[in-house]
């Protein structure tokens, strides 16, 4: 195996390897394959009934035990018994590429590939393969439908794979087919009181095992959740289509790729990067027109009732307010001003409806032109924004005017919104005029690829709201920067109740491990129309810059806050926003985590702690510092008295000199944080 590695462009393969790992065929009807490791081995079988099944051990010990794969369809026979196995040699696959922005420069994509045929024992004959990317540190398998005569459209009424946990513990996770899409509060149960959740759902087995269910590269398919079907064993259940069918696909075709992430810590699901390899490499080429940066915006206000996305006297989006922005932004080095409600649609019903909305028509207290100009004369951007009101019908018709509009104007970002009821989206109906979607349905998945191919065109960046679930596309399209997908900061300011302490501890491991989210941290003022305000300290709020990782970076609160309080503040005109190294020093689900990332443009190192209502103190050893060398440590801490529950604002500011071989210990509020700036002290040693 080539084990050189070579860094030359973007995307490029460093290394690839083709070998033949062992495999073995334990009898006539089972065969098995490991990943490059021998961590990880997989089973796959044919029941009594001609049923696929597999299993999953990891170092000898039983991950998932026998699980059936399969499919009803709507207009045929099922697809899931009468069959026979056949599997090829696994390939070896060992590369490195490159990402344009990301948690980490470079991702090392080392896997053994196995396919498995089944076909039916039956006249029709139908077939298809399992194909499995099997890592060290979890594993994706997917569904490919070859072109055959007996199953040439493939009408899925119903997904059969089946996830049966080999261990009770505890799982992490939010309801599915409930009418606020992804924006609840994490339940932590036994994980035989699970209902129907989302996906990534997170389970602890009571041995210590961590395992994360999720899916990878979905494309033009429905959003899976999951099922529990009984004590610890979960099916997949398909997001409904527009028809009894979920999913209408011609073959050939594949599915998206079901993933499990297996880790004995915390601390390794959030360093796996399997979610981004199963992914295919970039599609788009030079991305270089979007840069990573920080912003800030006409937002906070209206979510604190100061100002109004509507036209009238509180109209927040006002060509003035807008210029305030903007000065602000480049006087603190900010990249970026975010500016909701400029466009026409915001008066009356917009909420799940959407139809009034132009995306290139102006109230007239908004002069684009001018603000846009004024802007790019201090060498900042406008970041536009699209809310749909979830009517994907009407946004498809003007979404190409309102993106050549900004790429004119200099504009390389977009937010995006959806905020309909779930199942209340509205899409194109086969037979014309328009019909209400679910939010992952597969025509909501075709819509927001058209969204992002469109916005490509024109050198458009897309963060979405109310999105469809993040499943590692970035890498295959790099303008899909970020995305919501979960609760957000915007429910402390008017949530009943707001975001408690462990939110965020939660968000790490569970949401986060799909990919960037717009969480929109940096509030210093506290008092919010939410029973109990902002349930963090100050410190928190600077630690979640590091711990949440987006490329697209806010400081959302009203800009005369930070002009109140310079010292903490400096904090978030520091802290970097793309990154060439992430490392979690420790972490457990819900209760605490500490990350440090490298900056991609400089030597200098962040790091962030965040815990939940219990106070803590964490050992952080500095050993991703370069040894030999010394750093100048700027510390945002907890201050003595510190508690979301009172003094939020107790935060003390120091400096020291720190090196590799130092161990610092982080104290945590209760409802705390930790952030900290590592500045290279003197030359980097040879």
């Amino acid at each position: 195996m080539l084990k050189r590695r070579s860094f030359l462009a973007l995307g490029t393969v460093s290394a690839l390897a083709f070998g033949a790992p062992a495999m073995a065929q334990s009898s006539a009807n089972a065969v098995r394959a490991s990943s490059p490791g021998g961590v990880l081995t997989v089973e796959m079988a044919t029941d009594n009934d001609g049923r696929p099944t597999y299993s999953v051990s990891r170092l000898g010990r039983p991950v998932v035990e026998a699980s059936w794969l399969g499919f009803l369809l709507t207009d045929a026979p099922m697809l899931e018994r009468n069959m026979t196995l056949s599997a090829a040699r696994p390939v070896t696959v060992d590369e490195t590429w490159e990402q344009p922005w990301g948690e980490r420069r470079y991702v090392r994509n080392h896997y053994n590939e196995w396919r498995v045929s089944f076909v039916e024992k039956t006249a029709l004959g139908r077939r298809f393969d399992v194909v499995w990317r099997l890592y060290d540190d979890g594993l994706g398998f997917r569904y490919e439908f070859p072109e055959q005569d007996g199953l040439k459209t493939v009408r899925i009424g119903a997904e059969l794979t089946e996830f049966n946990l080999a261990e009770d513990g505890e799982a992490w996770w939010i309801p599915a087919w409930e009418w606020n899409r992804e924006e609840y509060l994490y339940n932590r149960t036994r994980i035989d009181a699970v209902g129907s959740a989302q996906t990534p759902m997170t389970v602890r087995g009571d041995s210590g095992l961590h395992v994360s269910i999720h899916e990878a590269a979905l494309i033009d398919y429905a959003g899976m959740n999951l099922r529990r079907a009984e004590r610890l064993k979960f099916r997949a259940q398909l997001t409904p289509g527009l028809t009894n069918a979920a999913v209408e696909r011609q073959a050939p075709f594949h599915t998206p790729w079901r993933t499990l992430q297996i880790s004995d810590t915390a601390a390794g699901l959030v360093e796996s990067s399997l979610i981004l390899n199963l992914n295919e490499p970039n599609k788009l080429g030079d991305v270089s027109w979007f840069k990573p940066m920080k912003y800030v915006g006409v937002w906070w206000e209206m979510h604190l009732e100061l100002k109004s996305w509507a036209s009238g006297p509180k109209h927040g989006a006002t060509t003035e307010n807008a210029i305030k922005h903007v000065d602000f932004a480049a006087r603190h080095g900010f990249g970026g001003v975010l500016v909701e409600g400029w466009n026409k649609g915001w008066d009356g019903d917009w909420f799940g409806n959407g139809a009034d909305y132009s995306f290139t028509e102006t109230y007239p207290d908004f002069d684009i032109e001018r603000v846009t100009a004024h802007a790019r004369s201090k060498g900042v951007q406008l970041i536009g924004h699209h809310e749909t009101g979830g009517n994907a019908y009407h946004y498809e018709q003007q979404m190409e005017a309102g993106f050549a509009l900004y790429q004119r104007l200099g504009m390389h970002s977009v937010k995006t919104g959806y905020v309909a009821d779930a199942g209340g989206a509205r899409v194109a109906a086969p037979g014309g005029g328009s019909v209400m979607a679910w939010h992952e349905s597969q025509p909501l998945a075709q819509h927001h690829m058209r969204v992002i191919e469109a916005a490509a065109k024109h050198q458009i960046a897309v963060n979405a709201h109310e999105p469809f679930k993040d499943t590692g596309l970035r890498r295959t399209y790099p303008n899909m920067i970020t995305r919501e997908g979960a609760r957000g900061m915007e429910f402390s300011a008017w949530g009943q109740p707001g975001n408690p302490p462990e939110h965020e501890a939660n968000l790490v491991f569970t949401r986060l491990l799909a990919g960037p989210m717009d969480y929109t941290p940096g509030i210093f003022g506290m008092e919010t129309r939410s029973p109990g305000g902002i349930q963090t300290t100050w410190a928190k709020q600077l630690a979640l810059y590091v711990v949440i990782y987006s490329p697209l970076q806010m400081a959302a609160d009203l800009l005369v806050h930070y002009e109140a309080n310079p010292g903490p503040f400096q904090f978030i005109k520091d802290v970097p926003v793309d990154w060439a190294e992430t490392r979690v020093l420790n972490g457990e689900i819900g209760d605490f985590v500490t990350i440090a990332r490298k900056d991609r443009n400089s030597d200098v190192w962040a790091l962030g702690a965040v815990t939940d209502e219990h106070p803590r103190s964490l050992a952080a050893p500095l050993t991703f510092l370069d040894a030999g060398r010394r750093y100048r440590a700027e510390i945002y801490r907890d201050g003595p008295d510190a508690d979301y529950r009172g003094k939020r604002e107790d935060i003390v500011i120091e400096q020291r000199e720190v090196t590799a071989a130092d161990t610092l210990t982080l104290n945590l509020a209760p409802g705390g944080g930790q952030a900290i700036r590592f500045v290279p002290l003197g030359r980097k040693p040879r």
